[in-house]
């Protein structure tokens, strides 16, 4: 949109042709069709007429083509009339919806007005070209006009807001808001432009003949402006950057505020920024470049420059990631130079400029420096440190301090500092950081500079000008922080507009006095503000994030948890859409729903720095460098992270002193005071549109440009006129339009024009609620004005009628008199004739008519003629006195005006000396006020002091207080728990007694037998035990729980000696009893051998499981070599289809060469059919060998179609083989995780069967005594066991649900697509366009090669799972390694066990009995389990957490494995310790949140206090301004200057007080702050202490008790824990196994319903490849027109060529319609003389019109009958047939059109742009098709063989085609000299060629317009597919993780298949990324 010197007419790009507007045609066509707009995918709406209305639904007919189509009522849009088209100003349309702005926006777009007013608002459009509408000419042309008096432009805008400054005396603003690329930052400058051309001072002189006050003044004030000018090249430098949409994007948003004085003359300028985005210097998207500065640097630095810089190439940095990508049409080293001379002129020194290059350089440098991970530690180390060398040498500091503050920080804990090695991660983290705060530092140095460079403290400006250059509103596919603070903006803004729009439009209608209820359209947006920035009740977004900044274990998850919380329930917060990796929450935003993902918004709000570097860069030697870093003390180190671990840097920060402002909460209050300084200001709005993203001139997307109308609020601003009344009337006009439709209603004589309205209103009948009669005008609402305009053009028409009648009766009756009048003059001179020749010859006659001359009475006349003449000559003298008389009262009438106005200027001096002293007085009161403020502040200070050290008191009393509580508590709820559990013991042990001893004896049996069971497993298991040691010691998951077991195992051991010595004396005892215990042995002997058995066969299927685990492996493994083999093969096939394409495209560009000239000389032939016979006979056979060629390559065509459709079919084959391995791969998977399940269940019962054993061997003598406690374990057991068949039956159950869901949506799937099918199958015989069928084909190719990437990346999964099951694998080997040693260990230990059983024997029968009771119990619960589905989602999330957790600890343990060792012994102490660490954590937690909030408290007192320091400030400088401009008005007023500079330094010194005041306070915090930390690590210290004192004591009292008791609860409650476990699983495997069986079953019924769908599928697609061939077929033939029509061009032009050399003695202009002219005579003639010739041509003309006529028919016939598409095609190539043949005698149809001639080629040329972009699009989807077919094609090495063999046979032909063809050259060359007869034929003939061809095209439209419905219903069905193969493999994922026991992870599994999908067509690197952020995501969460 720059400006350009050309010699184009600047007023065709701002003047609209009325003439065109105001057509009478059009608006009849308007008025009969009843014109409407309907909705369309390509145009977005299109114009149609209303047919028939059937219900809610209205058949319309589009006016471009005549189809008709079935729309919904609701979906129709009125139409404007045509007086509107083009209108300037979208507000004054009768008809405000879409489509008709829509409409307005293209027709000026394309008509080269980009600029349209909207109301309020002034809309542009970026053109993409320069327009000479910038210009010094146009400035002039818009300076001093009004709005309303000129088009559209910035600069109306621009004069508008300094005309209403300099008039209204308010502050004016401009807001620019729009996309990237949009024009914002040119129109900013325009707008910059216009205002120092206008407001420049010394022009301003010079043009009001003001004298400057001195030569040095004016130098400085012109430089002023020139300087406001060279700010912005600055800016750009620095700012600015290449994007993918914009070669010159603003990446930051400024509001440019530029000051006037009272005369309106420039004095100064300030500019303020918002958002930089400070992340491009580090990092850039492909194709993007950082900011300009740098690759201007690198390119424009000279050599001296380079050396000082240290600057290298541009792939020398890391943080240039794609290299030197240069601007189109810009030199970056030009632009090097350019920004120099702007910062020359801006008086930047040559240090300072030095000094900035210096830190843009050491912002590469950062990116250079490296880190590696040392190699036994996680610790980083510097291998090379010359980057850094060059850093430190750049910014002025030590090497060694900056890499020890890199790599070891200093960190605060408590009041001493440590050193904290640092991470590569955490390393690489703080050096990006630094580098993007230091280059943020610079622009915020460089912005304070330019503002230093434009403030002009003398002349201090009146009223200001403020510009707003900020980004529009956002919505992209993943939305964050910066995305959430500019729609934040936005919504501000667009209050601000809904609130200004409305409040001038309520206003006139006050004004105006009619009925109205005021409205606040300002608060529809209010909800969205307030969830974005309320602080409290509940909190909004911003402030909920500033709050999880301040506690310390916050992450993002718990943001979005506590977001969901508090804000859950508002209307415009919602949950997302999207799946849980994708988006957090939504927000509903007045332009549309927004999903905001929350990945590192707490580190993007805290912005945390290396406080260790920023201290020594606020040391450093380099004073530019320690001016930036001055604030170093404000900034939040990465020390302070509170929770970070070693691989993540955590989301929650502490404080530094209390006392940083987050970035929210920086920005907020820096929107604050915008919105504040706009509210005060007349705002003015433009809204930048981009056109389309491929930055093409001309070229407008209606979709693109409607989403931005809304987002840009047009749309909303008419949604909000539609409930006023937007169109207004004065009643003068309206009386004067509409009265014709009341002829009768208003009496004759005068009558006020209200009262003649009202009448006229009454006698309308309109609805009273759709008008509204003001003072001056009468209002309508929206439409209103169009009905009464269609009324009156019907009236209009009536009325004409009748006038026309009249005027055709008055003028036949006219002519009728004329007649009659003529018949009696002819009689009157036939008598005068015969009087005359009677008296002739009389000698009477003769004498009287020589004497009449001789009369005096002749002179008379002469004498009066000369009287005349003076008379003349006189009246012109009077004339000439009497103008200058005029003359002298209009000098006389302007000197009175200039008396006058200097008498004004003299009267407004003194109310302006008034003024002044009434400002005085004012500003003593103002004083007073504000002295009285600050002691209330003071005041208030010590009373919240006072209050804060009473708080403090109570706190410790009550924490003292609290802490005695709790101890109480915890003893209380102790002693009641042993009450209850002793009670329940009691009671229980009451009733079951005898049961038990009975159960207990009967188990003892059993045991007997299962002993010697085990001792025979144990002798089988010895000998493997050293083969599977082996094994084990490979496996390093396991290792910690074994080693764990293995200690476990040898402290009962050591027991287990003691208590053998102990029953080896016991023995002898009880040898006396060993005869009673034979029996009970033999039984036990007896489940032993049972045991073995059942051992045996476990074994046999582990055995069996590992064999299909083999066959499964080997299975996969020749099915993964299939697949490679088979990639393969495509590979090569695609190879193969290049090359093949390649030739075949040579072949058919040479066949169309050899078309194009066989149909020209058939034309030419066909010329010459009259002069030889020899020509008819050469024509003839071209013809015969035209058709074998159309043959031959039909033929080949349709060979060429069916090899391919039998690849298809191959490949079709393969994919379907393929996905039948996979599902045989998924069975053998599932198989083997049932048998491991078995297998661990197993494991599992033999490892508890040996502890039990084990443990009644050591504690059978103590049972008795301890029965109760033992009853108490079981009853938690039992309780736990419910738990477990809770978590069991909510599994089952949700698995049941989903289930559910899934096969709902299969069958809604196979539904829809049965319709989609019937709807493609009824849609089919509509198809008439190629284009569009291979458009649908390359669709469909693509979507089976994104089948084809997924089948690969599920075959990728299935190996990731395939090595997790061998891991798995792995580790049951090293589980049954471990249980054999046990059972080696436990078959020594059991012959001494046959004592103990009889104890056992007892203890079995009460437990069985427990058991029953308990089971009853379950069944009671489980009729419970229905009621729980309201928890279905928590425990869903649990699980999640749990496998996230899961994960992490897995990652912890292989890391710890070689620390493990040392710390086993002191495992159990860490875990006691460690929960009670936990404890106290939570209570500190707790206290920690109670000093937050109350610090928070004080925090926002403070920011109150400094909200009234900013408005004393604000008020101070208002009093400022006032007193400059009362010291710039005028010398006589000098004399209150002193008082007012006296009153002026009072004021500053009282804010300096009151600011060092609030410094003390925020002190006084600051020490509140480190008060409150000493407590906490005080009170956490003395928790310890208390902690260790009672873990001291409670150790003593229990150790006893623990030794003696610990082993006999902890075996027993094992022993029956197992157990009962034992029988749930295995009723809850079996249950499961039933529910897999069910799943099974329902995935195979959905499997069949998908494949039924896939062949469904695959019908159509071989129905659309037979629609396809004769679609080419057709296609081929209308190529052949098409060359025919670019060959009879050629050859025009080589006529017209010779023309003109034959021509050359005519002038040039003249000269080819003049001899058409002659040659038009020449035919004419010899038409005349060849009546023969004639009778022919006449005859062959009949003959084509006839023919035509005919096509005609047919065309309408196929448009309304829409027949099958193989008739249709038919027809068509015989139509194109006929065409051929016609084409010779179509030559000599016309001959007098030179006008139709001209527009015919214009036409020509038109339809030539159109047909290169079909070919382009044709182009772009064959490449596509021929892409995706490369996938499919396995066999045509036979085809190319056999297409070669037809290629020699076509060049053959080919050859003698030449033959001929030089033949046929040397005829033409004769036949030359009839060529000029025949140009006037051929042009006639090339222009009916061409409207059949647009007839043509129309029909092919049409086709494609049944196309898009059918790629629609299509395009459904796809999604249907897909959707259903995706709820397939989420089945099949549960089934697998069912199998494998795991936690069932239903929605996060179909997210991330659902996130494959999506990605499916995203690049490689976006995949990288994203698999990056995916991976990174759990590994915070497990954090």
């Amino acid at each position: 949109m720059a400006q350009r010197s050309g010699q184009e007419d600047p007023e065709r790009y701002l003047f609209v042709d009325r003439a065109v507007v105001y057509n009478p045609a059009q608006q009849a066509d308007w008025t009969a069709k009843k014109l409407v707009w309907v909705p369309s995918e390509r145009h977005g709406f299109e114009a149609a007429s209303i047919r028939e209305e059937r219900g809610d639904e209205v058949v319309v007919e589009l006016a471009e083509n005549g189809k008709k189509a079935m729309v919904n009522k609701d979906d129709i849009q009125k139409m404007n009339p045509p007086k509107f088209s083009k209108v300037e100003d979208m507000a004054e349309l009768t008809c405000l919806n879409e489509a008709s702005v829509l409409h307005n926006l293209k027709d000026r777009y394309y008509s080269g007005l980009i600029y349209t007013y909207s109301g309020l608002f002034c809309v542009v459009i970026n053109p993409y070209k320069n327009l000479p509408i910038y210009s010094e000419n146009i400035i002039e042309m818009y300076r001093g006009k009004k709005r309303h008096e000129m088009p559209p432009h910035i600069y109306a805008i621009s004069e508008s807001a300094y005309r209403c400054m300099l008039q209204d005396r308010e502050d004016q603003s401009i807001l620019c808001t729009g996309e990237s690329g949009a024009g914002k930052t040119e129109n900013t400058k325009k707008v910059i432009q216009y205002l120092a051309y206008v407001a420049s001072s010394h022009k301003g002189r010079k043009d009001h003949n003001i004298p400057p006050e001195s030569p040095k003044a004016v130098k400085l004030q012109g430089e002023l402006e020139r300087q406001l000018l060279q700010a912005n090249p600055i800016l750009e430098s620095f700012g600015n950057a290449k994007t993918v949409k914009n070669d010159n994007s603003s990446r930051f948003g400024k509001f440019i505020r530029i000051n006037f004085d009272v005369t309106g003359y420039i004095v100064g300028a300030n500019i303020e920024t918002y958002l930089l985005e400070k992340s491009r210097a580090i990092r850039q998207a492909k194709d993007e470049r950082t900011f300009h500065i740098f690759y201007q640097l690198l390119a424009g630095a000279g050599e001296h420059l380079k050396s000082d810089l240290l600057l290298e190439g541009f792939n020398s940095y890391r943080f240039l990631c794609n290299g030197n990508i240069p601007i189109p049409g810009q030199q970056d080293k030009d632009n090097f130079q350019e920004t120099m001379e702007a910062m020359r002129i801006m008086s930047f020194s040559h240090d300072e400029i030095l000094a900035m290059l210096k830190v843009v350089s050491s912002v590469l440098q950062f990116g250079n420096i490296s880190f590696k991970k040392e190699r036994n530690t996680d610790q980083a180390s510097m291998p090379e440190n010359t980057a850094a060398q060059k850093l430190c040498h750049l910014l002025g500091m030590n090497v060694m301090e900056f890499t020890r503050a890199i790599l070891s920080p200093r960190i605060k804990v408590g009041r001493d500092y440590v050193q904290k090695a640092q991470t590569k991660e955490q390393a690489d983290f703080a050096v990006e950081a630094l580098a993007k705060a230091t280059y943020e530092r610079l622009f915020r140095w460089l912005v304070h500079r330019i503002n230093k460079a434009l403030d002009r403290t003398k002349r201090q400006g009146a009223s200001f000008i403020g510009i707003l250059d900020i980004a529009g509103f956002e919505i992209f596919q993943l939305n964050s922080f910066e995305q959430l603070c500019i729609n934040y903006t936005n919504e501000k803004l667009q209050q601000l507009f809904n609130h200004t729009m409305f409040i001038l439009e309520q206003e006139e209608y006050q004004r105006e006095g009619i009925e109205w209820n005021f409205i606040d359209f300002g608060l529809d947006l209010q909800p969205c503000i307030d969830l974005i920035e309320r602080p409290a009740n509940p909190p909004g977004v911003l402030a909920l994030l500033d709050e999880e900044c301040w506690f310390p274990k916050a992450t993002d998850k718990t943001f979005v948890d506590k977001l969901m919380q508090e804000q859950g329930t508002h209307t415009k917060f919602q949950k997302p859409r999207q799946l849980k990796d994708k988006a957090d929450f939504c927000i509903i935003h007045y332009a549309g729903r927004v999903d905001y993902k929350a990945d590192e918004w707490l580190m993007k709000n805290m912005d945390p720095l290396n406080d260790n570097v920023a201290t020594l860069l606020h040391q450093s030697t380099d004073k530019f460098v320690a001016e930036l870093w001055k604030d170093v003390d404000r900034i939040v180190g990465l020390d302070q992270v509170a929770g970070m671990n070693e691989t993540t840097f955590g989301a929650t920060y502490k404080t530094k002193k209390g006392m940083f402002r987050t970035v929210g909460q920086l920005y907020k209050e820096s929107l604050t005071k915008l919105m504040a300084t706009l509210r005060n200001t007349n705002p003015n709005f433009v809204r930048c549109i981009i056109p389309n993203h491929e930055k093409r001139a001309g070229k407008l997307d209606p979709h693109l440009v409607l989403d931005q109308l809304r987002c840009n609020g047009v749309l909303e601003g008419i949604r909000i006129c539609r409930q006023g009344f937007p169109n207004r009337i004065v009643f003068q006009e309206f009386r004067q339009r509409y009265e014709i439709l009341t002829p009768n209603a208003i009496p004759k004589g005068f009558m006020d024009g209200k009262q003649a309205c009202e009448r006229m209103i009454r006698a309308l009948e309109l609805d009273a609620n759709l008008y509204r009669i003001g003072q001056s005008k009468i209002f309508f609402r929206t439409g209103v004005l169009a009905h009464l305009e269609e009324e009156r053009d019907l009236k209009i028409t009536d009325i004409i009628i009748y006038f026309q009648s009249v005027c055709r009766g008055y003028i036949a009756r006219k002519a009728f008199a004329k007649k009659q009048q003529q018949l009696s003059a002819l009689k009157v001179l036939q008598r005068n004739c015969a009087a005359y020749l009677k008296l002739r010859h009389w000698q009477w006659w003769r004498l009287f008519t020589k004497v009449k001359p001789l009369l005096q009475v002749t002179r008379q006349e002469e004498e009066m003629q000369a009287k005349e003449e003076e008379l003349i000559k006189v009246k012109e003298r009077q004339s000439k006195v009497e103008n200058e008389l005029v003359e002298m009262e209009r000098k006389h009438q302007q000197l009175l005006e200039e008396k006058n106005i200097l008498a004004e200027q003299l009267q407004a001096e003194t109310e302006l000396f008034a003024e002044a002293e009434e400002i005085r007085a004012r500003l003593v009161a103002k004083k007073q006020e504000l002295e009285e403020i600050l002691h209330d502040l003071e005041s208030r200070v010590e009373e919240e002091e006072e209050r804060n050290q009473a708080l403090t008191d109570e706190k410790k009393k009550m924490q003292s207080h609290i802490q005695d509580l709790e101890e109480q508590l915890d003893e209380e709820e102790a002693a009641r728990q042993k009450l209850q559990l002793e009670k329940v013991t009691a009671e229980a042990k009451i009733k079951k007694m005898e049961e038990d001893i009975l159960l207990l004896e009967d188990q003892n049996s059993k045991f007997l037998k299962e002993k010697k069971l085990l001792e025979d497993r144990v002798g089988e298991m010895t000998s493997q035990l050293a083969e599977e040691e082996e094994k084990a010691k490979t496996l390093g998951k396991m290792k910690n729980k074994q080693e764990m077991m293995m200690v476990d195992l040898e402290e009962r051991l050591k027991k287990e000696e003691k208590t053998r010595q102990e029953l080896e004396k016991a023995k002898r005892k009880l040898d006396s009893e060993t005869t009673d215990l034979a029996d009970q042995i033999a039984e036990l002997q007896a489940q032993i051998d049972e045991l073995k058995i059942q051992l045996a066969k476990k074994e046999e299927e582990l055995q069996a499981t590992l064999a299909r685990s083999d066959e499964e492996l080997a299975q996969k493994n020749n099915a993964l070599r299939q697949v490679r083999e088979l990639q393969a093969q495509l590979a090569e096939l695609q190879e193969d289809l290049e090359s093949e394409r390649a030739s075949r495209n040579k072949a058919e560009k040479h066949k169309r060469d050899l078309s194009e000239e066989l149909e020209a000389l058939k034309t030419e032939l066909e010329d010459t059919l009259d002069t030889t016979a020899a020509q008819q006979e050469l024509r003839t056979k071209r013809e015969q060998e035209v058709a074998e060629l159309k043959k031959a390559i039909d033929e080949e065509a349709k060979n060429h179609e069916a090899m391919i459709q039998e690849m298809r079919q191959r490949h079709s084959t393969a994919l379907e083989e393929l996905s039948e391995q996979l599902e045989q791969a998924k069975r053998f998977k599932g198989n083997l995780e049932k048998n491991k399940q078995t297998l661990e269940s197993d494991n599992r019962e033999l490892s508890s069967e040996l502890k039990g054993l084990q443990q009644a061997k050591a504690e059978s003598e103590h049972k008795r005594k301890k029965l109760e406690s033992q009853f108490q374990e079981i009853m938690g057991r039992v309780t736990e066991g419910d738990r477990v068949k809770t978590e069991l039956a909510d599994r089952t159950h949700k698995l049941q649900t989903e289930l559910d869901n899934v096969s709902t949506l299969l069958e809604d799937a196979e539904k829809k697509g049965i319709k989609l099918a019937k709807d493609a199958a009824s849609l089919e015989s509509q198809l008439q366009d190629t284009q569009e069928l291979l458009q649908e084909e390359t669709r469909q190719k693509l979507n089976l090669s994104s089948r084809i990437r997924q089948l690969d990346e599920e075959k990728n999964t299935l190996l990731e799972q395939q090595e997790e099951e061998e891991e798995a694998r792995k580790n049951l080997e090293k589980q049954l390694a471990t249980l054999q040693a046990q059972l080696l260990e436990s078959r020594k230990k059991l012959e001494d066990d046959v004592g103990a059983l009889e104890g056992l024997e007892e203890v079995k029968r009460k437990l069985q009995k427990d058991m029953e009771c308990t089971s009853q119990r379950l069944e009671e619960k489980a009729m419970a389990f229905d009621k729980m589905e309201k928890t279905k989602n928590r425990l869903q999330q649990e699980l999640d957490d749990l496998m996230v957790d899961l994960d992490h600890q897995r990652q912890i343990v292989s890391n710890l494995e070689k620390k493990q060792k040392k710390f086993d012994q002191m495992l159990a102490e860490e875990k006691t310790i460690s929960a009670r660490y936990a404890e106290e954590r939570d209570k500190a937690e707790a206290e920690a949140r109670e000093k937050d909030t109350k610090a928070l408290s004080m925090a926002r007192a403070l920011e109150e206090a400094l909200d009234a320091k900013e408005e004393l400030e604000r008020l101070n400088k208002q009093l400022r301004t006032e007193m400059e401009d009362l010291m710039s008005s005028k010398d006589d007023v000098g004399k209150n200057v002193h008082e007012l500079e006296k009153s002026k330094r009072t004021l500053e010194q009282q804010v300096e007080e009151m600011r060092t005041q609030l410094e003390e306070l925020e002190d006084e915090l600051q020490a509140t702050e480190d008060a409150k930390l000493r407590l906490e690590v005080n009170m956490q210290a003395m928790k310890a202490q208390f902690e260790r004192d009672l873990q001291a004591k409670d150790e003593q009292g229990e150790e006893k008790r623990r030794q003696l008791v610990k082993q006999v609860r902890e075996m027993e409650a094992e022993l029956e824990d197992e157990r009962k476990q034992r029988a749930l699983a295995v009723a809850a495997k079996k249950k499961l196994e039933m529910d897999l069986k069910d799943l099974e079953a329902q995935i195979e019924a959905a499997n069949k319903g998908r494949d039924e769908a896939i062949k469904q599928l695959r019908k159509l697609q071989a129905q659309m490849k037979d629609y396809q061939r004769e679609l080419e077929e057709a296609r081929a033939s209308r190529d052949e027109i098409f060359a025919q029509s670019k060959e009879n061009e050629k050859k025009l032009k080589g006529l017209e060529a010779e023309i003109l050399q034959l021509q050359e003695d005519l002038a040039a202009s003249e000269r080819a319609r003049r001899h058409a002219e002659q040659e038009r005579d020449e035919l004419a003639d010899e038409i005349t003389n060849s009546a023969s010739g004639k009778s022919a041509l006449l005859d062959e003309k009949r003959r084509l019109e006839v023919r035509i006529t005919q096509l005609e028919e047919e065309l309408e016939e196929e448009q309304s009958g829409m027949e099958l598409l193989n008739d249709r095609f038919r027809k068509t190539s015989m139509q194109v047939d006929t065409l051929n043949t016609e084409l010779a005698a179509e030559r000599s149809a016309a001959q007098k059109s030179e006008n139709a001639r001209q527009q015919l080629e214009r036409q020509n040329k038109e339809l030539k742009a159109k047909l290169q972009e079909l070919e382009g699009t044709v182009k772009s989807k064959f490449k596509a098709s021929i892409a995706a077919l490369e996938a499919k094609i396995t066999q045509l090495e036979e085809q190319m063989e056999q297409e070669a063999k037809e290629r020699a046979a076509a060049n053959k032909i080919v050859r003698r085609t030449e033959k001929k063809l030089k033949e046929v050259f040397m005829q033409v060359e004769d036949e030359r000299r009839h060529a000029d007869q025949y140009k006037e034929q051929m042009e006639k003939a090339n222009s009916r060629m061409k409207q059949l061809k647009r007839q043509l095209e129309e029909a092919e439209e049409e086709a494609t317009r049944a196309n898009a419905s059918r790629r629609k219903l299509q395009r459904e069905l796809d999604d249907a597919t897909e959707a259903s193969e995706g709820l397939s493999r989420e089945v099949n994922s549960l089934k697998n993780r069912l199998r494998r026991g795991g936690p069932v992870a239903f929605p996060s599994g179909r997210s991330g298949r659902r996130q494959l999908q999506m990605e499916g067509d995203v690049s490689d690197d976006d995949a990288d990324s994203r698999a990056s952020d995916h991976n990174e995501t759990p590994a915070a969460q497990a954090d």
